[in-house]
Protein backbone atom coordinates (compact mmCIF):
# COMPACT_ATOMS: atom_id res chain seq x y z
CA UNK A 1 0.00 0.00 0.00
CA UNK A 2 1.51 3.49 -0.55
CA UNK A 3 -0.41 6.89 -0.20
CA UNK A 4 1.03 9.60 -2.44
CA UNK A 5 0.14 13.28 -1.66
CA UNK A 6 -0.45 15.59 -4.62
CA UNK A 7 -0.16 19.48 -3.88
CA UNK A 8 -1.79 20.02 -7.32
CA UNK A 9 -4.90 17.48 -6.23
CA UNK A 10 -7.84 19.31 -4.48
CA UNK A 11 -10.91 17.55 -4.28
CA UNK A 12 -10.18 13.84 -5.63
CA UNK A 13 -9.05 10.59 -3.96
CA UNK A 14 -8.04 8.13 -6.62
CA UNK A 15 -6.81 3.92 -6.15
CA UNK A 16 -5.61 1.97 -8.51
CA UNK A 17 -3.17 -1.36 -8.70
CA UNK A 18 0.77 -0.54 -9.72
CA UNK A 19 3.18 -3.29 -9.74
CA UNK A 20 1.25 -5.45 -7.66
CA UNK A 21 0.63 -2.82 -4.85
CA UNK A 22 -2.60 -0.42 -4.05
CA UNK A 23 -1.86 2.95 -4.87
CA UNK A 24 -3.85 6.07 -3.17
CA UNK A 25 -3.60 9.97 -4.48
CA UNK A 26 -5.19 11.78 -2.22
CA UNK A 27 -5.02 16.02 -1.78
CA UNK A 28 -1.55 16.93 0.47
CA UNK A 29 -4.00 19.28 2.74
CA UNK A 30 -5.70 16.17 4.03
CA UNK A 31 -5.59 15.14 7.39
CA UNK A 32 -4.26 11.88 8.95
CA UNK A 33 -7.93 11.12 9.89
CA UNK A 34 -9.21 12.19 6.03
CA UNK A 35 -6.55 10.07 4.74
CA UNK A 36 -7.58 6.94 6.65
CA UNK A 37 -10.74 7.03 6.25
CA UNK A 38 -10.11 7.68 2.17
CA UNK A 39 -7.84 5.05 2.17
CA UNK A 40 -9.95 2.34 3.49
CA UNK A 41 -12.88 3.66 1.20
CA UNK A 42 -11.32 3.15 -1.41
CA UNK A 43 -9.39 0.55 -0.95
CA UNK A 44 -12.63 -1.34 -0.32
CA UNK A 45 -14.09 0.12 -3.74
CA UNK A 46 -11.51 -1.12 -5.79
CA UNK A 47 -11.45 -4.42 -4.66
CA UNK A 48 -15.35 -4.86 -5.15
CA UNK A 49 -14.39 -3.70 -8.08
CA UNK A 50 -11.78 -6.11 -8.93
CA UNK A 51 -14.10 -9.08 -7.72
CA UNK A 52 -17.10 -7.93 -9.88
CA UNK A 53 -14.88 -8.35 -12.86
CA UNK A 54 -13.61 -11.66 -11.40
CA UNK A 55 -16.98 -13.22 -11.44
CA UNK A 56 -17.80 -11.79 -14.78
CA UNK A 57 -16.39 -14.39 -17.23
CA UNK A 58 -14.40 -16.58 -14.31
CA UNK A 59 -15.75 -19.92 -15.78
CA UNK A 60 -14.85 -21.41 -19.14
CA UNK A 61 -19.13 -21.65 -20.05
CA UNK A 62 -19.29 -18.15 -19.16
CA UNK A 63 -16.96 -17.39 -21.97
CA UNK A 64 -18.42 -19.50 -24.36
CA UNK A 65 -21.57 -17.83 -23.25
CA UNK A 66 -20.39 -14.29 -23.88
CA UNK A 67 -18.79 -15.35 -27.28
CA UNK A 68 -21.83 -16.22 -28.33
CA UNK A 69 -23.62 -13.39 -27.40
CA UNK A 70 -20.59 -11.24 -29.34
CA UNK A 71 -20.42 -13.57 -32.70
CA UNK A 72 -24.80 -12.67 -32.86
CA UNK A 73 -24.18 -8.90 -32.32
CA UNK A 74 -21.19 -8.48 -34.84
CA UNK A 75 -21.48 -11.59 -36.82
CA UNK A 76 -25.08 -12.32 -37.26
CA UNK A 77 -23.82 -15.59 -35.42
CA UNK A 78 -21.92 -17.18 -37.90
CA UNK A 79 -18.70 -17.36 -35.96
CA UNK A 80 -19.88 -20.27 -34.20
CA UNK A 81 -16.77 -21.95 -31.92
CA UNK A 82 -16.47 -25.57 -30.73
CA UNK A 83 -15.04 -24.40 -27.63
CA UNK A 84 -14.07 -21.10 -25.39
CA UNK A 85 -11.64 -21.38 -22.55
CA UNK A 86 -8.73 -19.74 -20.32
CA UNK A 87 -5.37 -21.03 -20.31
CA UNK A 88 -2.28 -19.90 -18.50
CA UNK A 89 0.42 -21.18 -21.29
CA UNK A 90 -0.48 -17.91 -23.19
CA UNK A 91 2.48 -15.26 -22.19
CA UNK A 92 3.05 -13.55 -25.15
CA UNK A 93 -0.91 -13.66 -26.69
CA UNK A 94 -3.81 -12.23 -25.50
CA UNK A 95 -5.46 -14.84 -27.94
CA UNK A 96 -5.60 -17.67 -30.00
CA UNK A 97 -7.90 -19.53 -32.45
CA UNK A 98 -7.80 -23.00 -33.85
CA UNK A 99 -9.90 -22.28 -37.17
CA UNK A 100 -10.05 -26.07 -38.19
CA UNK A 101 -11.35 -27.02 -35.02
CA UNK A 102 -13.24 -23.85 -33.84
CA UNK A 103 -11.12 -23.79 -30.58
CA UNK A 104 -10.70 -20.23 -29.13
CA UNK A 105 -8.20 -19.90 -25.81
CA UNK A 106 -7.86 -16.72 -24.09
CA UNK A 107 -5.02 -16.25 -21.65
CA UNK A 108 -5.78 -16.26 -18.39
CA UNK A 109 -3.82 -12.30 -17.93
CA UNK A 110 -6.75 -10.78 -19.57
CA UNK A 111 -9.01 -11.83 -16.34
CA UNK A 112 -9.41 -8.91 -14.26
CA UNK A 113 -9.02 -6.71 -17.33
CA UNK A 114 -11.90 -4.19 -18.02
CA UNK A 115 -14.59 -6.29 -19.82
CA UNK A 116 -14.56 -4.58 -23.00
CA UNK A 117 -11.02 -5.84 -23.54
CA UNK A 118 -11.90 -8.99 -23.24
CA UNK A 119 -15.01 -8.51 -25.43
CA UNK A 120 -12.55 -7.51 -28.16
CA UNK A 121 -10.08 -10.27 -27.68
CA UNK A 122 -12.96 -12.41 -28.33
CA UNK A 123 -14.02 -10.39 -30.97
CA UNK A 124 -11.15 -10.97 -32.73
CA UNK A 125 -10.61 -14.93 -32.23
CA UNK A 126 -14.13 -14.99 -33.28
CA UNK A 127 -13.36 -12.67 -36.84
CA UNK A 128 -10.73 -16.26 -37.26
CA UNK A 129 -13.01 -18.54 -37.33
CA UNK A 130 -14.32 -16.52 -40.28
CA UNK A 131 -11.24 -15.28 -42.06
CA UNK A 132 -7.64 -17.20 -40.93
CA UNK A 133 -5.46 -14.62 -41.90
CA UNK A 134 -4.92 -10.90 -40.58
CA UNK A 135 -5.77 -9.13 -44.06
CA UNK A 136 -7.99 -6.48 -44.56
CA UNK A 137 -11.13 -8.55 -44.67
CA UNK A 138 -10.24 -9.80 -41.16
CA UNK A 139 -10.06 -6.29 -40.02
CA UNK A 140 -13.12 -4.80 -41.16
CA UNK A 141 -14.56 -7.97 -39.05
CA UNK A 142 -13.25 -6.80 -36.08
CA UNK A 143 -14.02 -3.55 -36.79
CA UNK A 144 -17.46 -4.20 -36.36
CA UNK A 145 -17.06 -4.34 -32.46
CA UNK A 146 -16.90 -0.42 -32.00
CA UNK A 147 -14.13 -0.12 -29.06
CA UNK A 148 -11.08 -2.05 -31.33
CA UNK A 149 -9.38 0.95 -31.13
CA UNK A 150 -9.70 1.65 -27.36
CA UNK A 151 -9.07 -2.14 -26.40
CA UNK A 152 -5.90 -2.37 -29.13
CA UNK A 153 -4.91 0.99 -26.85
CA UNK A 154 -5.55 -0.37 -23.65
CA UNK A 155 -3.55 -4.00 -24.63
CA UNK A 156 -0.95 -2.26 -25.63
CA UNK A 157 -0.05 -0.04 -22.55
CA UNK A 158 -0.41 -3.09 -20.81
CA UNK A 159 2.04 -4.24 -22.78
CA UNK A 160 4.75 -2.06 -22.70
CA UNK A 161 4.04 -1.61 -19.21
CA UNK A 162 3.38 2.39 -19.72
CA UNK A 163 3.99 4.74 -16.27
CA UNK A 164 0.95 6.92 -15.46
CA UNK A 165 2.40 10.83 -14.88
CA UNK A 166 2.80 11.50 -11.37
CA UNK A 167 -0.10 12.49 -9.89
CA UNK A 168 -2.27 10.87 -12.85
CA UNK A 169 -3.78 7.86 -12.49
CA UNK A 170 -3.78 4.94 -15.17
CA UNK A 171 -7.28 4.08 -17.03
CA UNK A 172 -9.46 1.91 -14.79
CA UNK A 173 -8.46 3.73 -11.46
CA UNK A 174 -11.46 4.50 -8.80
CA UNK A 175 -11.53 8.21 -8.48
CA UNK A 176 -13.97 9.91 -6.08
CA UNK A 177 -14.33 13.72 -5.51
CA UNK A 178 -13.27 14.01 -1.89
CA UNK A 179 -15.46 16.33 -0.88
CA UNK A 180 -18.70 14.31 -2.15
CA UNK A 181 -19.25 11.45 0.67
Amino acid sequence: MEVRRSPRRRRTVTAYRENGRTVVLIPAAFSAAEEERWVDQMVAKLETREERRRRSLASDSQLMTRATSLSEAFFAGRAAPSSVRWVDNQNRRWGSCTPSEGTIRLSSRLQGMPEFVVDYVLVHELAHLLEPSHDERFWALVRAYPRTERALGFLEGVEFGSASPAGDAPEGDVEEPAGLV
